[in-house]
């Protein structure tokens, strides 16, 4: 998947000091996650179908391998360009080549769903959704592809199930959301660099699908459907988007998941997000499945041929699912206009 940035230097940090709290009582008071935010608004929140967003994920499957240059990816990508178009006012696909940390040229295809695309104020949520191209954590079989239930079908499935539920619950005109599944994020090595992970992120954050886009922040969602998951602080969220995370984190509080989005630090990840952050300069955070305070951040499924069906988990669905949408309406600030 991507490297993992020095966990053990990481784990005690205090928490005021990862999300920039570093003045007196009151500063700290300010800052830390934990405390309250007032005045949110009160409004219609529609319901996650955890599932619904199981079967998209299933269907992904049925593809089987989405790796570059397969059949699968081919595929996969004309069903969520369909899927998009059912639920989104305007879909964009990006085509291109990247070149791979093997000097391989490989095809990429990224996808873009976008809800009421006139509106300036914009929320991007994103995540992968290609599988990787060897099991190399698994004990067999390491040079075969996976096929990659959790380690990106759950993210797309997460978000073309709230992309529906905001098709039938409007959100007000002012607010936009960009759906953009990226392509080619998992075809890396260790050995290759971490600048080999993430390839069809970084061209579209050098190429948006619009140009001079922007939006308000962003939402990157991976490995989000295993069950007994857990997202921790990811380090790299809490340097480049404090804000943003806080602002989650305790939406997902309201939303009645907070023991899914326990305010405890985890590691820094070198994902889609770093390159959201370093090159269109959008403040984004990373919702990632990690187990906290360990040497081995990832479950025990990740890059395996275990990643498959039976790790999905229909309550972890909901939680970052509900979540989603909790920060997503209350954002909306013409809560429920008619279609």
């Amino acid at each position: 998947m991507r490297l993992y940035n020095s966990i053990l230097k990481l784990l005690f940090v205090p928490l005021c000091f990862i999300l920039q709290s570093c003045g007196g009582e009151d500063q700290e008071n300010k800052n830390d996650s934990r405390t309250p935010i007032t005045n949110i608004p009160k409004v219609s929140i529609p319901n996650f179908n955890p599932d619904s967003a199981y079967n998209y994920i299933q269907e992904q499957l049925n593809f089987g391998f989405r790796t570059p240059g397969s059949i699968g990816q081919k595929k996969c990508a004309d069903w969520m360009q369909q899927k998009l178009k059912t639920f989104c006012d305007t879909v964009y696909r990006q085509s291109t080549q990247v070149k791979g940390g093997d000097g391989k040229m490989l095809p990429c295809i990224n996808l873009i769903g976008s809800i009421n695309p006139k509106a300036t104020k914009r929320i991007l949520l994103l995540t992968h959704w290609d599988s990787r191209s060897w099991a190399d954590e698994d004990d067999s079989a390491q040079t075969k592809p996976i096929l990659a239930a959790d380690d990106a079908a759950s993210g797309v499935g997460v978000l073309i199930e709230l992309a529906r539920q905001v098709h039938t619950l409007k959100i007000g005109a002012d607010i936009g959301i960009d759906i953009l599944f990226t392509d080619v994020e998992d075809y890396g090595k260790t050995e290759w660099g971490e600048d080999s992970y993430c390839l069809g992120t970084q061209y579209w954050a050098h190429n948006p699908h619009v140009a001079g886009y922007t939006a308000e922040f962003g939402v990157l969602l991976d490995m989000v459907g295993a069950k007994g998951a857990t997202f921790p602080l990811e380090m790299l969220s809490s340097q480049y988007a404090p804000d943003v995370q806080r602002n989650v984190y305790q939406a997902a509080q309201r939303a009645g998941f907070s023991s899914y989005f326990p305010f405890v630090q985890g590691g820094g990840i070198t994902d889609d997000h770093k390159y959201v952050n370093e090159i269109i300069k959008i403040p984004t955070i990373d919702i990632i499945n990690l187990v906290p305070n360990s040497q081995e951040p990832f479950k025990p499924h990740w890059h395996t041929h275990d990643d498959n069906m039976n790790v999905i988990d229909r309550a972890t669905l909901k939680a970052v699912g509900q979540t989603l949408l909790q920060i997503i309406y209350e954002t909306s600030p013409q809560q429920n206009n008619p279609a």
